[in-house]
């Protein structure tokens, strides 16, 4: 246990190490707050939900600029693919992503936490926190000022609290194929298909140690279904330069938050972030970003609050809160009005190709003759 300071035994507690709520504590301890982190999991880098994809943003504006080279690879271009499978490839000056060893990035975060003196607990869930003077007795660790819930889309911090839910999801599932190489290795394949991505998309990528395939669909309670990401890989395998016959060296799945985000994400000295809080874009491309983004403010905010310099981190964590109105309205129509036919028609139409620089590139214009194939 560390040293009490004020009566309390922390300053922060966060629920959850993963982007979100990284950052947060990273941010938080800069200021010179008592930090600890529960991560129920023992290895960082098992039982992923996460792509591991960042966008140039992150990559360049965050904490995630000093990720190991050897961690990264940079894909410059993005080919859409219509349901027929016909193809356009999109890009836009000096855009690009990184695609990641993702198991290993988020081992290097945990020792970045470690290093930076954040008290990190691995293979110690939240369970259950009460009210105690103005902050939060929580079970198993102690007294602290303020607790932010960063633990999933699924919540036990919000559920404890009594914060808002989130309800709206995609379910997503990702193979991995460790040493695969693909004949375009610079650009980030995606693929839409009613049949297949109802609601989302399907994806293909080279990372630095081999080739992620990943299909995610519309999640609802009434109906789930679980992906058919074999039937996928069959159907575009050929055409991405995957062999017919593959075993996935590692999966990752879970539930991803579609619905922007969630309408109650604090209370007193209690606040929800990343996944927890809905912070990804309706339509996720980039929700990494937002996430750290989010995860940042409400810990510098806390840290100034705590240090006197600064107003109730509560308010300061709801204006942050990206509102993705723009990309709110692509989930909408897409949630209601996907059909194949229109992408196969409209595939190389100014319409489209704006929906996906919204998407892909956040308005950037795409170079001027975009190369058509298929």
């Amino acid at each position: 246990m560390a040293e009490r300071s004020n009566g309390w035994d922390w300053d922060l507690v966060v629920a959850g190490a993963s982007f979100a709520g990284a950052a947060c504590a990273l941010a938080a301890v800069h200021y010179g707050l008592r930090v600890c982190v529960l991560e129920r999991k023992r290895d960082p880098g098992v039982k992923l939900h996460t792509t591991g994809i960042l966008v140039k943003e992150a990559a360049e504006r965050t904490w995630l600029n000093r990720v190991p080279p050897s961690l990264v690879q940079r894909v410059e271009r993005v080919r859409l693919y219509a349901p027929n499978l016909r193809s356009l490839s999109l890009a836009a000056p000096g855009y690009y992503f990184l695609t990641t060893d993702t198991p290993n990035l988020m081992r290097w975060l945990a020792e970045e936490l470690r290093a930076h003196g954040v008290e990190l607990r691995l293979h110690q869930s939240f369970t259950r926190a009460s009210r105690i003077g103005d902050g939060w007795q929580v079970d198993s660790l102690g007294s602290t000022r303020c607790l932010v819930g960063a633990d999933g889309a699924k919540s036990r911090v919000a559920e404890c609290i009594g914060l808002g839910r989130v309800a709206d999801f995609l379910y997503g599932i990702e193979h991995e194929f460790a040493g695969l190489r693909l004949p375009e290795p610079d650009a980030l394949h995606c693929f839409i298909s009613r049949r297949y991505a109802p609601g989302y998309i399907g994806w293909v990528a080279q990372n630095p140690t081999g080739v992620q395939l990943g299909l995610a669909l519309r999640h609802r309670d009434a109906k789930p279904r679980r992906p058919d990401i074999d039937g996928f890989r069959q159907r575009i395998g050929e055409l991405v330069g995957l062999p017919a016959r593959l075993t996935p060296t590692a999966t990752r799945a879970g539930l991803i938050p579609c619905g922007g985000p969630v309408a109650a994400m604090s209370a007193p000295g209690a606040i929800l972030t990343g996944d927890a809080a809905g912070i990804v874009s309706p339509v996720t491309a980039g929700g990494i970003h937002s996430a750290w983004q989010h995860g940042w403010t409400v810990g510098e905010a806390i840290a100034l609050h705590v240090r006197g310099d600064g107003p109730a981190p509560e308010s300061i964590a709801e204006q942050a809160a990206p509102r993705f109105r723009a990309k709110r309205a692509l989930r909408w129509a897409y949630d209601r009005f996907q059909a194949d036919w229109p992408f196969d028609l409209l595939l190389h139409s100014a319409p489209l190709r704006w929906a996906a620089e919204q998407v892909y590139f956040h308005r950037r214009r795409t170079w001027p003759g975009f190369r058509r194939s298929g």
